[in-house]
């Protein structure tokens, strides 16, 4: 993409700057101020650019001397004008303000431009320098830190014990440094950790490449005290959690991490290893993946669709903007596909989906997806900031709308989709207009993607949510002990060794046996005080729970996935429907030979 963005486009808050004899902390003011007047002013610039360029009058056809009044007079806006407005308003704030001289600026300003960006659509977004490089490094698919997955342990009374190492990466600096499952985290930094809740204490964890995290740890099978330097790297955070073979000849994708920028090769790495062992259908998972990088997506559907079938069009006001991208394939994958989708499943994913769907090439399963089809450039700012803006729309290859309404500027009705009581139980209805596949099926646009077999997620009661999170407290402390041999005839699920990473689980690996599920009991009863006979109610879930925690200590945190996968409906109804994704990805190849022929011919 071209960024609009130079400096001529903006103007600089300079003249403002300039105030004589103020304090350090009026000129700190006054540098914020320039931050805010430089995002207002590239907003501004960028949507005059976009008006200029769409529109047949501009500026430059008003001949001088014209007087612009009424109506007209109320349309213009002008640099200085707003420039002397925002500077003023920000005065009287700090000036007058019950809390003034305690105000949080940049809180202040982001909300503030974050306001006027929301008032164009819910996408456009203000980032400010620290929130960009956090972008930035989300979209290079890893974090800096030391690589550990960390929980915390409460007590019965909900009193946070201490921080648990659960689970290591494949090469990340704590494994190399031999963290473990079960590592009680006393110290970072000589700070003392005992008693803090998971977030804070990775926050401590995490920090700028390079530097030393000197963590002290209490090993959890010897109780023995040892301190660990570890220096914070690049931590991978993949866009596939889970790739290997649900049942034989079926593959199973998690493209659940969002679309970054090595999204595509894992995904070619994914396919290449599950075709050796035998791959010849594939489940692809996009549920909750929130999007990211199109070209990722792109490069997704395009192993897939035949040369010169569409992906996606976009259609944007700026020139340049407004573009259909079509698959360069040769040979495309021929492989039988379903996807998952879910509420959560949003942009870069929906083009995906939607791409596949229109081409009858895949057959999309589960709920209805988010409904975000817009496009944000990042326009770089001053002082390290940057402007997300929307610039243009998605549309599908049949030329559905995948932006669903926004037109209320209600926020929360956006994001919730008309509110908490919104029925999840059954598809939604659709609204846009009625578009047809490539093999003649009909589909709507304006609301996501609708899946052609909705299968609903299984959902409980809140009551009954609470009460389960009250059990994993006990379960994480029962697999603790077990894990380390610490409760006598249960050798068989001691683990105490360093993890086993890239490992597919099968039914040998650590079952929930009845004489394990009954000490578990006995645990949380004498231990936490849990009446036995709700946690009889709750049997599936604890057993559940209990090999995805022995998994986890034993394989890592990804593999564990695969426990849950075993109690999907939604995974179990796609692999179900393999079969009707394979006769409609014939269909759809017929049509698309068939109207190949025809353009041929005329």
């Amino acid at each position: 993409m071209v960024s609009l963005f130079t400096r001529s486009n903006v103007i600089i808050f300079s003249r403002i700057c300039i105030f004589g004899n103020h304090t350090s902390r009026r000129a700190f003011v006054v540098i914020r101020k320039s931050v805010l007047c430089t995002a207002v002013f590239t907003l501004l610039s960028l949507i005059a650019v976009s008006n200029a360029q769409s529109n047949s009058v501009s500026k430059a056809d008003i001949p001088s001397g014209t007087a612009v009044t009424g109506a007209d007079a109320a349309k213009v806006v002008r640099m200085e004008n707003v420039e002397r407005d925002v500077a003023e308003a920000l005065t009287v704030i700090q000036d007058n303000y019950v809390s003034g001289t305690d105000l949080n600026y940049n809180s202040l300003f982001k909300s503030a431009i974050d306001t006027m960006l929301h008032t164009l659509d819910p996408h456009s977004n203000y980032f400010d320098a620290e929130e960009y490089q956090e972008f930035r490094t989300s979209q290079r698919s890893q974090y800096f830190g030391i690589g550990a997955t960390i929980g915390d342990l409460t007590d019965k009374n909900g009193k946070v014990v201490a921080t648990f190492i659960k689970a290591t990466f494949d090469n990340a600096p704590a494994n190399r440094a031999g963290l473990r499952y079960g590592d009680k985290i006393v110290e970072v930094n000589g700070e003392s950790m005992l008693g803090k809740p998971y977030f804070e204490v990775r926050d401590f964890l995490r920090g700028p490449r390079g530097t030393l995290a000197k963590v002290v740890v209490e090993r959890y099978g010897t109780k023995k005290l040892e301190t660990v330097e570890i220096i914070r790297d690049a931590v991978s955070t993949p866009s596939i959690s889970e790739a290997y073979m649900v049942k034989p000849g079926v593959g199973y994708v998690a493209m659940t991490g969002g679309f970054n920028r090595t999204t595509f090769n894992e995904f070619v790495e994914a396919m290449r290893e599950m075709k050796s062992a035998g791959m010849q259908n594939l489940v692809l998972d996009l549920r909750n993946n929130g999007g990211g990088l199109v070209r990722e997506a792109f490069m997704v559907a395009n192993t897939f669709l035949q040369k010169d079938q569409t992906i996606f069009v976009q259609k944007g006001r700026i020139q340049g903007f407004s573009q259909a991208y079509t698959s360069d394939n040769t040979s495309p994958d021929k492989t039988p596909i379903v996807i998952l989708v879910n509420g959560n499943t949003a942009s870069a994913s929906e083009i995906l989906a939607g791409a596949l769907q229109d081409h009858d090439r895949a057959l999309i399963v589960g709920e209805n997806t988010f409904g975000k089809g817009l496009v944000q450039n990042p326009f770089n700012l001053e002082y390290g900031s940057m402007l997300l803006l929307t610039i243009a729309k998605y549309e599908t290859p049949s030329g559905r709308l995948i932006q669903r309404d926004y037109s209320n500027g209600n926020l929360y009705d956006y994001y919730t989709n008309g509110g908490s009581l919104d029925d999840k139980d059954k598809p939604k209805a659709a609204k846009g207009a009625e578009r047809k596949t490539d093999a003649g099926r009909t589909v709507y646009g304006g609301g996501g993607i609708t899946p052609d077999v909705f299968v609903k997620s299984p959902t409980i009661p809140s009551t009954r949510a609470r009460f389960q999170r009250k059990l994993t407290n006990p379960i994480f402390a029962f697999v603790l002990d077990m894990s380390f041999g610490q409760m006598r005839g249960f050798d068989a699920y001691k683990v105490d060794r360093p993890i086993k990473f890239n490992h597919d689980i099968t039914v040998k690996d650590f079952p929930i046996t009845e004489n394990v599920y009954s000490a578990f009991k006995k645990y949380a009863v004498d231990k936490y005080k849990i009446p036995g006979r709700q946690i009889d109610q709750e049997k599936e879930f604890v057993k559940r729970m209990l090999r995805t925690e022995f998994v986890t200590s034993a394989y890592g945190s990804q593999t564990s996935f695969q426990v849950f996968n075993e109690y999907d409906p939604q995974l179990a109804s796609a692999v179900e429907l393999l079969p009707k994704a394979e006769q409609l990805a014939m269909e759809g190849a017929r049509a698309f030979a068939e109207s190949r022929d025809d353009k041929n011919r005329r």
